[in-house]
């Protein structure tokens, strides 16, 4: 008999364990060693950015031209999870909004974070009536905004202050934001060109990153060398659509690029980029 229960209860030790393992190897996927997850995703000629913390906190930036980005999200994400933390809109442009008014219809978003800069069109209207009646709190993001979630910090560097609510360019009203885990850096630029390239240098931004978000998917209104001086990223990573109509990224961006010896990633050609961090060293 008691021989009968100590197999028992090793057997039910051994099932605890076993549970442990399962738990740590599918959380585990998430990132190695636990860190900072950071997922460019494959949405064509457009933006979106996936971003999970050491905490599980999620940040989702840009939403892409279409809803393939909530379909990428649901393979990201438990299926039983359906809250992300903050979405940010870097600017009201088509082929980074369009995708983000199926996240609000799918998932419950905590916090948004945009400019509040106007634009036209249904989808724009759209993102207007939704954002309303989600109940997130909004924040109009200016220089000097924080997103902090634990040991994630995020920090606006771009625009200084409020857009014109008639501006006639969107891209440099962009959204430009330094996420820092640990001693890596991630500069994400939305399709801020290089006006505001130089406005955040006259204004002595720390630019200094280790992975750059090519503005503009690799337009030569953007990306420029001083920039890069002042980036010096190791790896740069292009959101473009194959075979765009825009020639996008245009070959000055990439001999920029090449002449800093910069990592070059394009989801055109490798599909979703994703990067960890252990908040040493980006791993990919």
């Amino acid at each position: 008999m008691r021989k009968n229960l100590q197999y028992y209860l090793l057997g039910i030790l051994v099932l605890g364990l076993a549970n442990v393992f399962v738990w740590q190897f599918v959380f585990g996927l998430a990132s190695p060693g636990g860190g900072l997850k950071v997922i460019f995703f494959d949405i064509g000629q457009g933006d979106s950015i996936f971003i999970e913390t050491p905490a599980k906190h999620q940040i989702l930036i840009d939403g892409g031209p279409s809803n393939e980005a909530v379909e990428k999200l649901g393979k990201q994400m438990p299926f039983w999870d359906k809250t992300i933390d903050v979405v940010i809109l870097t600017h009201p442009d088509y082929d980074h909004l369009r995708g983000l008014l199926d996240v609000l219809d799918n998932y419950q978003v905590k916090n948004i974070l945009w400019t509040g800069e106007l634009s036209e069109g249904k989808t724009f209207e759209a993102w207007q009536e939704k954002i309303e009646q989600e109940g997130a709190k909004i924040i109009l993001a200016t220089a000097g905004t924080k997103i902090i979630a634990e040991q994630v910090e995020m920090d606006v560097l771009y625009p200084m202050e409020l857009p014109e609510q008639d501006s006639k360019n969107n891209n440099n009203s962009s959204i430009v934001a330094k996420m820092v885990y640990g001693q890596t850096k991630f500069l994400f630029t939305g399709d801020a060109e290089k006006p505001a390239e130089k406005e955040m240098l006259l204004q002595g931004q720390d630019l200094f990153s280790d992975v750059l978000k090519v503005a503009h998917h690799g337009s030569k209104s953007a990306t420029s060398l001083e920039f890069l001086a002042n980036v010096k990223p190791e790896i740069a990573v292009i959101s473009v659509g194959a075979r765009n109509t825009y020639g996008h990224p245009h070959q000055e961006v990439l001999s920029n690029l090449l002449e800093f010896g910069i990592k070059v990633k394009r989801t055109d050609q490798q599909g979703d980029i994703s990067l960890f961090s252990n908040g040493q060293n980006i791993i990919y």
